[in-house]
């Protein structure tokens, strides 16, 4: 698209491609690969490694040492976790050697690959650390969507900066990802009475069971309510089923702390709950600045391999991160994006809870969403499929700003814009008739073919920058005149 003469959009030579050698050091049990059920062959493997001479242990491990250590910061501390899992099959033989204790760790770690397959649907907002940068110069955090072996995706980040000139640097990542500290978060009551609701557990099992819970309790209360529950077995039932329910929605509340000394670019937010077992994906990160403090607050996508659910990431600074769910029936489908403040003092997002139109939904707690109100379905060739949002809107003196994917015939992606009004964002004022963005020749082949999409988009300095994946296989970025487009919006 073309305005008084120029682009609106023009792309960027930055193209962000799958890093086949970042790996994670996981956790591998022998007969329980990767999705795969089986019996595990833990017992059977130990077994063979408590065979071994103290030589061919020192051997074994130097060998491996030598040829893995440069991959990880700390490769002894690694197969020390791991062994520490699996320690508990060693039975009277614990107090094996630390050389012994390490190879058995060994065996039960294997390397994955977190860009293996595919490293897409970038999002991006300002950096909270702008220390060092020069006048109208600007440090970004772009998040990103990598899938590795068996389909997972994880949430990975790039740094980067934007100069007064809107000339974009990208970083490149540290040489060591890690997956954080996980630890127990705490839960909100009323949403998980509307989780546990959306599940069936609506019964006078369930309402005992909340009724002894406070307005923020964590495990130990969790654990007490279960107690009191089970001790009324006899007058209430079965109630197994309400226990595992209840369990598997507390497990979704977690939190992850990563080292503050360990660069930005090498935390990877790996799944930690069941919900998302199978993978986090698109997440649509936003700078909220409806606060004392900017915050930052991003919806992604929980897959367990058979249903999806919106969760809800909140961070102050990158190094620790806050994951919840969210509930309700504007939550119940892929793609919500948050507004980055509040409207008439309620919480709003774009969301997509039909599975083909936009829609806007409101909370006022930013857990709990109500019903989403369309504001825009199907209707132009490009998007007859489905439409969606690609991230938060952003505020101009014209409306809320909102980029948008739609999809057509041959299943083709492109990206279109649309215009809110500022104080009724339910009110549509405008849309392009034509798309932003399609993808070119060189876009179009990939683990998806024939997609551009993005998660989010950050303005500076009269500039919009919007990266996208390209056919979930690379990113691309792309920079957007604000002033031609929200012309375009407003003819």
């Amino acid at each position: 698209m073309t305005g008084a003469g120029r682009p609106v959009l023009a792309r960027t030579p930055h193209r962000l491609l799958p890093d086949k050698s970042r790996t994670l050091s996981q956790l591998f049990v022998p007969g329980q690969e990767t999705l795969i059920s089986g019996d595990s062959r833990a017992k059977a493997v130990i077994d063979r490694v408590l065979a071994l001479t103290e030589d061919e242990v020192r051997r074994t491990l130097a060998r491996t040492r030598a040829d893995f250590a440069g991959r990880y910061r700390d490769l002894d501390r690694a197969l020390e976790r791991n062994f520490g899992l699996v320690a508990h099959r060693l039975g009277a033989e614990a107090g094996v050697s630390v050389a012994r204790q390490r190879l058995i760790g060994a065996y039960f770690t294997q390397q994955y690959a977190l860009e293996g397959a595919a490293l897409f649907n970038p999002s991006i907002v300002p950096h909270p650390d702008q220390t060092g940068c020069g006048p109208g110069e600007l440090r970004f955090v772009m998040s990103l969507r990598a899938v590795g072996e068996g389909h997972l995706s994880s949430i990975e980040f790039r740094t980067g900066t934007i100069s007064a000139g809107s000339a974009i640097s990208v970083e490149e990542p540290g040489p060591f990802p890690g997956t954080g500290h996980y630890r127990p978060g705490t839960c909100d009551r009323g949403v998980f009475q509307a989780k546990l609701a959306e599940f069936g557990h609506e019964d006078e099992d369930a309402q005992f069971l909340l009724s002894l819970l406070p307005e923020r309790f964590g495990m130990a209360e969790l654990d007490a309510a279960i107690g009191a529950l089970s001790r009324q077995r006899a007058t209430r039932g079965d109630s197994a089923a309400l226990v595992d329910r209840v369990r598997w929605v507390a497990a979704s509340s977690y939190e992850v702390v990563f080292n503050a000394r360990h660069p930005l670019s090498e935390r990877v937010l790996w799944p930690g709950g069941p919900a998302e077992s199978h993978g986090m994906e698109d997440a649509r990160f936003v700078r909220f600045t409806d606060g004392a403090e900017p915050a930052y607050c991003a919806t992604y996508t929980a897959f367990d391999g058979g249903a999806v659910a919106l969760h809800l990431l909140e961070t102050a600074d990158f190094r620790t991160f806050t994951v919840s769910p969210l509930a309700g029936p504007a939550t119940r489908n892929k793609g919500m994006a948050l507004f980055p403040r509040r409207i008439a003092g309620r919480y709003a997002a774009l969301s997509r809870w039909d599975r083909e139109s936009n829609a806007i939904a409101y909370s006022t707690d930013r857990r709990r969403w109500g019903p989403g109100v369309t504001i825009q379905a199907p209707a132009r060739p490009w998007e007859l499929v489905q439409l969606g949002n690609c991230g938060s809107p952003i505020e101009t003196p014209a409306g809320w700003l909102a980029f948008t994917h739609g999809v057509g015939p041959m299943r083709e992606y492109a990206i279109g814009a649309i215009l809110l009004d500022l104080d009724e964002p339910e009110h549509l004022i405008s849309a392009l008739p034509e798309p932003l963005l399609v993808a070119d020749k060189s876009e179009r082949d990939g683990y998806v073919p024939n997609v551009v999409y993005s998660c989010g988009s950050l303005l500076h300095d009269g500039i919009v920058v919007l990266p996208y994946g390209c056919s979930d296989s690379s990113v691309r970025i792309a920079t957007v005149e604000l002033s031609q487009l929200l012309a375009e919006l407003t003819r």
